[in-house]
């Protein structure tokens, strides 16, 4: 991996942010990059977090018109991204940033376009758990999702995720939903597309102050179906 952007999609992140960045940032001084940029996209917080972002040498700053969904934020950032891999990673770090090289080490391995970071695959990684209510939906989630998707995946909703450029750009550019499944849809269209994706187990600590909702939660199951549509109807291609 010669070059990588690390995408970090933030609303109302004042409070986490400097430590997030902080973290991000000496983490990449350690390595042999030939590029790397941290972009930090602003989905209409209320709070400074763009100003944090702005004052963090070595950040660069997007804003989104408004608050559109962290699904249109990543994609904000990924098709805006100049390195030839790109990482996304939620602004809690919930995933250690020095996690990566176990997908940048499995991408390599498997010859995989897409590595997805999973909490499921050996839950002895982790450390801080969510409430039991939240781990019990996600697990409904996850089982609904392969029955409707197909997908053979155990966590797509981690938040924690590298693909290699060019494959980003064809997933990115035919997502449609902004809200919290875009994570289901962009592999959906990878499988689609036969771009191939792997999912790997990674070190994941539960930080409170969850952007999910009950709404939210219950529109990840419809979109579900509208997933499947597109798929079946040849949308994705």
């Amino acid at each position: 991996m010669r070059s990588l952007s690390i995408v970090i999609p933030a609303y109302n992140e004042e409070t986490r942010l400097p430590a997030t960045l902080e973290a991000v940032n000496t983490y990449v001084r350690g390595q042999e990059f030939s590029f790397v940029e941290v972009i930090v996209v602003d989905d209409g917080s209320r709070d400074s977090t763009s100003s944090v972002a702005d004052r963090c040498t070595g950040v660069r700053l997007l804003k989104n018109p408004g608050n559109r969904g962290k699904g249109y934020t990543v994609r904000h950032g990924i098709l805006e991204a100049k390195g030839e891999w790109i990482l996304y990673t939620d602004a809690d770090l919930s995933a250690p940033i020095g996690e990566l090289h176990k997908l940048q080490a499995a991408a390599e391995r498997e010859r995989a376009d897409v590595a997805i970071g999973s909490r499921a695959i050996d839950r002895s990684l982790v450390g801080v758990h969510q409430s039991a209510f939240r781990e019990l939906s996600g697990r409904a989630f996850n089982v609904i999702m392969r029955m409707v998707t197909g997908l053979p995946f155990r966590d797509t909703q981690c938040g924690f995720k590298l693909f290699r450029a060019t494959a980003a750009r064809e997933i990115f550019s035919r997502q449609t939903l902004d809200g919290f499944s875009f994570d289901v849809e962009d592999l959906v269209i990878a499988k689609t597309l036969g771009i191939p994706a792997i999912e790997v187990p990674v070190v994941w600590n539960n930080v409170e102050g969850t952007k999910v909702g009950m709404w939210s939660g219950v529109q990840s199951f419809i979109d579900l179906v509208g997933i499947r549509w597109r798929a079946i109807t040849g949308r994705y291609r």
